[in-house]
């Protein structure tokens, strides 16, 4: 009798650290005048003990640094954890190990170390490839950096990946397209392009209360997202997720254990954790701030502040929040288990109806997902499924 496969985990780990705090950021991110590397090292090899007894008798498929800036983290710090992970889980032979990094020429020169201590792919946050705009985005790097940057991960890591910000004051379609173009010719095999969008608590947000700036208006902002998707489609890296292009097969296994809904475990400051627990799916949630989760981690081995049980139509409603970002859509047999329903029941034929016949919504036997018209308005969507 053969033994059953272990489900599958993804293990996420914060570095809440960065050089300077972006204009636009409303992430767990802090600046530190100093850290203490080995201390920190400590801390979360801690805490990733007491992960493992969160999720046992799993198998680790991905593991993802994300920040703050990982790659301000010294190598040995990232070889540790890998390496531990590797100790306290079965590990997929094929495990992807990601690691966000700014493409400064500083730490583009970490990237040697990076990839022997196991990372195999990196996400570069760019965010533009205009001078003026990396200006404004508050960045560091320039964009003769930012390209040389991409250009030292295509020779250390099998996967790579950058970011780029559009719809941003003063962008037309025309400068839109041609920064995109450039982008194309650079890409490997996935590119994230989001939107500007303004946080309450940001620096930006400030700013344009007081009329600092202006984004362009929602039309043009529409015809960027559109431009986006046919250009990204004819390079061969359509969207497999609103935000996100890839080649085929090389969609970001990491994010699309969030977006199945299936297990994770967090890691760090701030980190979030979904895991089943039999019929149930445990929520956990650790400490925010820095130096108050680096003390519980050293005083009771996790720095946890939240743990609850996710159940019922929470499930539902969680699973669906995610899975209908995906082009794919929603697997409902996959739905079944990590939710306990099928989503076409738990919706209902009232609700799911008006928004098919508005060509929003596409129902078959196998799958429930938004149209290329339903995901460009998903939150208005998910409005209506979840109400």
């Amino acid at each position: 009798m053969s033994t059953p496969p272990l489900a599958p985990l993804g293990v996420y780990i914060h570095w809440p650290f960065c050089k300077s705090k972006c204009p636009y950021c409303d992430f767990n991110s802090h600046v530190r005048d100093g850290i203490e590397q080995a201390r920190w090292r400590r801390a979360l090899l801690t805490e990733l003990e007491h992960a493992a007894t969160e999720a046992p008798g799993r198998r680790v498929e991905t593991v993802f640094f994300g920040g703050g800036t990982p790659s301000l983290m010294e190598p040995e710090t990232v070889d540790a954890l890998i390496a531990r992970t590797r100790q306290l889980w079965d590990t997929a032979g094929d495990v992807e190990i990601t690691l966000e990094a700014n493409p400064t020429s500083v730490e583009a020169a970490n990237f040697a170390a990076l990839a022997q201590a196991g990372v195999n792919r990196v996400s570069l946050g760019v965010q533009a490839l205009d001078p003026a705009a990396l200006k404004f985005l508050g960045r560091e790097h320039s964009a003769d950096e930012a390209i040389a940057a991409i250009a030292t991960a295509r020779q250390h890591f099998a996967r790579y990946s950058f970011d780029l910000i559009y719809a941003r004051p003063g962008q037309t379609t025309e400068s839109w397209l041609a920064e995109l173009e450039q982008a194309v010719a650079l890409a490997g095999e996935h590119l994230s392009l989001y939107q500007l969008t303004i946080e309450r608590g940001t620096r930006f947000f400030a700013e344009r209360q007081r009329g600092a700036f202006e984004l362009p208006g929602e039309e043009d902002a529409a015809r960027m997202f559109e431009l986006t998707q046919t250009r990204l489609e004819a390079a061969g890296l359509p969207a497999y997720e609103i935000s996100n292009h890839a080649r085929t097969g090389a969609a970001c296994r990491h994010n699309l254990i969030y977006w199945r809904y299936q297990d994770y475990v967090g890691i760090g400051p701030g980190a979030h954790g979904r895991f089943a627990e039999g019929d149930t799916k445990r929520a956990t949630r650790r400490t925010s701030g820095p130096e108050n989760w680096l003390a519980q981690a050293e005083e009771r081995g996790h720095g946890t502040a939240e743990t609850a049980v996710v159940t019922g139509q929470d499930r539902v409603e969680e699973a669906l929040m995610m899975g209908l970002r995906l082009a794919e859509g929603i697997d409902r047999t996959l739905f079944r288990s990590v939710a306990g329903a099928d989503p076409v029941e738990a919706l209902g034929e009232a609700k799911l109806a008006p928004l098919i016949a508005a060509g929003f919504l596409e129902i078959d036997r196998t799958h429930l997902k938004a149209t290329p018209a339903g995901r460009q308005r998903l939150n208005a969507l998910l409005e209506r499924l979840i109400a």
